[in-house]
């Protein structure tokens, strides 16, 4: 069977991923920094010692990134690629800056994006971080840096991904897709991983 790992799990299990992903033929393997959540494996993204050379089959990080320092996010592509069997690959999502900073040009900094089920989100929020949970004391929420899709692509190029596919969705979602291949695969190929990974 085939796993996929989990990164930055939080709370969230299997259901909460990827259509592609919540199917009986995958495994979940759930990693996250803090151990409150209960993670199967306790690490951090640029340092996932407990993972093994080419041991999954696919990774998904759903809104990670942007939590650590620009200078981190080579660190943990390069060890995204160093877990991935060969013909492996990763779903990624995260902010999209330019459709967020449309919002704050038009001086909507502080004012609801969206409802959320943590409750409503303002553009400060997605720049910078959850303001209730940062105020409880979770620090893991602050925001360190950010992407556009461009931006996005050029970083999982540069890191070494052999092909990508992505997708901008503005409001009301304000999200970035992509899915990184680290090995060759025709554009029929990504275009159906495409199509049972990222959200309509």
């Amino acid at each position: 069977m085939p796993t996929f790992l989990h990164i930055g799990c939080g709370t969230k299990r299997k259901d909460q991923t990827t259509p592609g992903f919540n199917t009986p033929a995958w495994q979940e393997l759930r990693l996250d920094i803090d151990a409150a959540v209960v993670p199967d494996l306790v690490g951090s993204m640029t340092d996932m010692a407990a993972v093994a050379d080419g041991s999954v089959d696919a990774i998904f990080s759903s809104h990670n990134l942007e939590h650590l320092y620009p200078h981190e996010v080579p660190l943990a592509l390069q060890e995204f690629l160093r877990v991935l069997t060969l013909e492996g690959f990763a779903v990624i999502t995260c902010p999209d800056l330019r459709s967020v900073c449309q919002l704050v040009a038009e001086d909507k900094l502080t004012e609801p994006a969206y409802l959320s089920p943590a409750g409503p989100i303002a553009p400060i929020d997605i720049l910078y971080g959850h303001r209730p949970s940062l105020a409880r004391g979770n620090l893991y929420m602050a925001h360190r840096c950010g992407f556009t899709q461009r931006v996005l692509v050029g970083t999982l190029q540069a890191a070494g991904f052999a092909v990508i596919a992505s997708k901008a969705r503005g409001a009301p979602y304000f999200d970035l897709w992509a899915l990184a291949s680290k090995g060759p695969r025709s554009q029929e190929e990504m275009l159906q991983l495409a199509g049972i990974h990222f959200p309509p």
